[in-house]
């Protein structure tokens, strides 16, 4: 059985380390000094060093070489020991398979004991995230203090699970994802030493595959490897269910177009030519991202030809930047839902749809809103009594005063996100009216999610809105609530909000309903039913009341 290539090709010096020059400067300086500490904690992404750097530290401490500049020499008995996996003083524990304090309380017993060979036992402790916390709390008192001889090299690639106790008691070192241009380098050097006949362009796809794993990358080339042939592009994209480039801009070109037709033909011709749906976002993503770098001015962070770019530019530039934003959170969505539902293609295919309808969505032309003779009480919408029974018995709804008038006409100071409503429609016919607000809360609501999603939350709390006397009254049934949505501008965008749907200028307030003050006159039969008040508040009517 051949060896796996990422095993061969080991690094078993400083130097082969790629990518991760920042730790093996440290390492290295504190070897020359006689500066070694007891403990080390290596965090960082998978197939990024962090296991090869720790046995290279174990070689470093025990090699036989005269001078401390040039360990390991990874010619002595002690380094090729290491190299064979035969040191006996080298102790690498799988902390995923070894989570139990009974096994740490095996180390600690047998941490006493000297060295069989070297100078220092060491112990490589991989993923130790996952040891359990009484596991942690035996090994905290031997890892503050450890016999001379014996130090402890801890691996991660989920730092932030590791008790605090433990991370004060290491030094810890952050292993970053190794860049691109290193990753393609350091596969085309093996590539020529193993006699792999590969092109470029597909190492860059391998590359773009890893996402910052040397390790991944090696493991794909030696996958491809087996085929073989000559590897080309289309061989890579083949096996690794990728789709070619040409596609990911055909789609984004009919988000342009706003032709939901090609865009869906791209998307199936993508996937029935055996591309994996979640890499396919994956791409369509990345490639939205260089688009938004490159309409950000940063272009020389996107790893591209100067043709590509080039085109890049261009396209970038047919793009609202709101609506590339709009565009990339919903690929970056479906790239996340798509394994997890039952139809792989959908998320990609309501991706495409909503992004195609952004215009439309956020432009559309507010409807005409006709009040009823009669309407119906109770809801989310509730009508203030006036100051008179008999005035009750007339008209539903008070008609607005000339105080409410003239502050309706004054103009009132636009806000930073009032200014980023746009220009606004023009105003509606005829004074506000509850109607008007009710059939229409849903789509206010909507504006509102596009601009703060957080605002539209606290919208979603609200337990009536109001129309009184030309004021949108949003009552609350907590304080904390009522105070959060009168923070900053929210209030000035829910009447942004209203102004771009109805094309009425309102001013809004906020009340707490738990106050004797503030408590609203309801219809007792909704608020006794909560599925009633949960339909209204979405949007919901109520038709008929028996």
């Amino acid at each position: 059985m051949s060896q796996a290539l990422y095993r061969k090709w080991r690094p078993h010096l400083w130097g082969q380390v790629v990518g991760q020059e920042h730790v093996v400067q440290t390492l290295q300086n504190a070897i020359r000094g006689g500066r070694v500490g007891h403990a080390y904690l290596f965090a960082g992404p998978r197939g990024t060093g962090k296991t090869t750097s720790a046995r290279l530290l174990a070689k470093a401490v025990n090699c036989l070489a005269k001078e401390l500049k040039d360990r390991p020499c990874d010619h002595c008995d002690h380094c090729q020991a290491v190299n064979d996996g035969r040191f006996l003083d080298l102790i690498e524990i799988d902390a995923a398979s070894n989570t139990s304090v009974d096994d740490v309380r095996d180390l600690r017993e047998k941490i006493n004991f000297s060295p069989s060979q070297g100078r220092f036992k060491v112990y490589i402790i991989d993923e130790v995230h996952m040891l359990s916390t009484a596991a942690f709390n035996a090994l905290l008192k031997t890892l503050e203090e450890p016999p001379p001889h014996a130090i402890f090299i801890l691996a991660t690639t989920e730092v932030h699970k590791i008790p605090a106790t433990v991370l004060s008691r290491c030094q810890r070192h952050e292993f970053r994802r190794i860049p691109l241009h290193l990753i393609v380098s350091h596969l085309k050097e093996l590539a020529e030493q193993e006699k792999i006949n590969v092109d470029e362009e597909a190492l860059t796809l391998i590359a773009r595959q890893a996402t910052g794993s040397m390790r991944d990358a090696i493991s794909l080339l030696d996958q491809l490897a087996s085929s073989g042939i000559q590897i080309t592009l289309e061989t890579a994209q083949t096996v690794l269910g990728t789709a070619t480039s040409q596609m990911v801009v055909e789609l984004v070109d009919t988000v342009l177009q706003r032709d939901p037709a090609s865009g869906l033909v791209c998307i199936h011709r993508a996937l029935d030519s055996g591309s994996d749906p979640r890499q396919f976002a994956r791409q369509v993503v990345d490639y939205l991202r260089n688009l938004l770098l490159v309409r950000l001015g940063n272009a020389d962070q996107v790893d591209a030809t100067a043709e590509q770019r080039t085109s890049m530019a261009k396209q970038a530039q047919s793009f609202e930047k709101e609506h590339l934003l709009e565009t990339l959170k919903l690929f970056n969505g479906a790239a996340s839902e798509v394994r997890s539902g039952w139809q792989p293609g959908l998320p990609l295919e309501l991706a495409l749809a909503h992004a195609i309808g952004w215009r439309e969505e956020l432009t559309a032309a507010p409807e005409k809103i006709q009040p009823a003779a009669t309407q119906p009480t109770g809801g989310i919408l509730k009508r203030t009594p006036p100051a008179s029974e008999s005035s009750a018995a007339q008209t539903p709804v008070p008609a607005a005063t000339p105080q409410a008038d003239a502050e309706e006409a004054r103009p009132a100071a636009r806000s930073v996100a009032a200014e980023a409503a746009g220009d606004d429609p023009p105003a509606a016919e005829g004074h506000p009216t509850p109607a008007g607000i009710r059939d229409n809360w849903a789509k206010i609501r909507a504006v509102v999610k596009r601009k703060q999603p957080m605002i539209e939350a606290l919208l979603n709390s609200c337990k009536s809105v109001e129309l009184r006397e030309g004021v949108l009254q949003l009552s609350f049934g907590s304080p904390v609530l009522k105070a959060k949505m009168e923070k900053d501008d929210n209030l000035q965008i829910v009447t942004s909000a209203v102004k771009q749907v109805l094309g009425w200028d309102i001013p809004v307030t906020c009340i707490d309903a738990t106050t004797k003050g503030g408590q609203m006159q309801s219809n007792s039969d909704v608020d006794a039913d909560g599925m009633v008040n949960a339909a209204l508040n979405l949007g919901g009517k109520i038709v008929q009341k028996e």
